[in-house]
């Protein structure tokens, strides 16, 4: 009996039923599609604080100038051939460096790199605010724009990076206001937004409507040993408003602001009397 153990404990072991080993559960990916661009370039300090900041809610990509574009506004990218480079990163995604305007980097993504159109496109962090008239001039703005004009959500933000770990504080905010825009149902066209956050801990946020208070505008006029003249920029932006609640106003006391800005710039309260004075009605 002591011998015929072992043989029926081998058989009961090869043919027992055998239980498929349970399958390592992967988290599924963020729903949430988001291409992230700037002005600043690919490598700016500001667009990784981004990214970092929304890896964790969303599928991100980034699509960004080869080299620094600020203050280039709308401008287009389209005399030269546009030369485009992909780099390797520590986050594994998709990263692209277009040698174009931001409002161009935006259009190759959308129209040639990019598998898919992004359910939201987000812009910065720029280096510098954007508050008031200058988001007519920010490359910032403009790629955020320019999603808008094909029809996608857009935000644009701006920090001034002063003090420690000053672009993730203000990436922090920044992703709050993507989650809070996502509970609410708002990620969807229209929407673009211009957002300039605070680097440290803001008074809080208010949604302001565009200061129209301008800077002052200088140059420096040079001339060269050979009779040339040259001129260096030395423009100083405004530094208050006194038409109180605009984002100007609010920003310089230490709140978030936040101006939806609309794409279509008709001015339809002067419609009925230039239509008078040039269609006779």
């Amino acid at each position: 009996m002591s011998r015929r153990i072992p043989v029926l404990l081998l058989a009961v072991l090869l043919f027992a039923p055998v239980r498929p080993a349970r399958a390592q559960q992967v988290p599924p990916k963020p729903a949430l599609r988001i291409l992230v661009v700037n002005d600043d370039g690919y490598q700016a300090p500001g667009l990784r604080a981004l990214v970092d900041s929304l890896l964790p809610i969303a599928q991100v990509s980034v699509v960004a100038p080869y080299q620094q574009q600020s203050g280039t506004g709308h401008a287009l990218s389209f005399r030269d051939p546009i030369k485009v480079f992909e780099f390797g990163n520590p986050y594994g995604i998709t990263w692209y460096a277009v040698d174009a305007h931001p409002a161009t980097v935006v259009r190759v993504a959308l129209a040639t790199l990019l598998d898919s159109l992004p359910d939201l496109v987000v812009s910065g962090i720029n280096t510098g605010d954007n508050v008031g008239t200058s988001a007519w001039v920010s490359g910032t703005a403009a790629a955020a724009r320019e999603a808008a004009l094909n029809g996608l959500p857009a935000i644009a933000f701006s920090v001034n990076p002063t003090g420690v770990d000053a672009y993730a504080h203000a990436a922090g905010w920044a992703r709050r206001i993507v989650e809070r825009l996502q509970a609410d149902g708002r990620l969807g066209a229209p929407l673009l937004l211009n957002v300039n956050l605070q680097a440290q801990q803001p008074a809080g946020i208010r949604v302001a409507p565009m200061s129209l208070q301008i800077g002052v505008q200088r140059y420096d006029r040079r001339v060269s040993p050979r009779g040339q003249v040259y001129l260096w920029d030395e423009w100083q932006p405004p530094t208050d408003d006194p038409v109180e609640g605009t984002d100007l106003w609010w920003f310089h006391r230490g709140y978030i602001t936040i101006t939806p800005l609309s794409i279509d710039q008709t001015d339809r309260a002067a419609i009925p009397g230039l239509d008078r004075l040039f269609s006779g009605k």
